[in-house]
């Protein structure tokens, strides 16, 4: 499942001001990746603005890669951010589904799930703007 959040922001303000947020709320920024760049580089252009930004928490990194190596799969934690009708949707990877297939105690399920939370107020940040 993906999870979605439109803004009324254009996407130019979004990504000037996820870093910030994100920190706000205990993540950080490891890198960015521009598609439109990088497939225009590779001779595959596309039209939309989409830069993918991997944030990571890393006490919440280090409590589920210790509990789950195989979670390394879903790590960092990806914020997509891409333009549709002149304004920034943001996406990412519904967590909560992923934490229902894998059998681990409930202490750490909502350890996870309060990340993941936070991760979601990332990106309603700029819900009442």
């Amino acid at each position: 499942m993906i999870y979605t959040v439109k803004t009324t922001q254009t996407i130019e303000i979004v990504k000037t001001e996820l870093e910030a947020k994100a920190k706000d709320l205990g993540f950080g920024v490891l890198h960015t990746y521009d598609f439109k760049q990088i497939l225009h580089t590779k001779g595959f252009p596309i039209e939309k603005e989409i830069t993918v930004f991997e944030i990571c928490n890393p006490p919440g990194a280090q409590q589920a890669l210790s509990q789950i190596a195989a979670i390394s799969v879903y790590l960092p934690c990806r914020i997509s951010v891409y333009e549709e009708d002149g304004h920034a949707t943001l996406a990412t990877i519904g967590f909560e589904d992923i934490l229902s297939s894998v059998d681990v105690n409930e202490d750490f399920k909502t350890h996870m799930i309060l990340i993941y939370e936070n991760v979601k107020h990332v990106m309603h940040s700029w819900d009442s703007k």
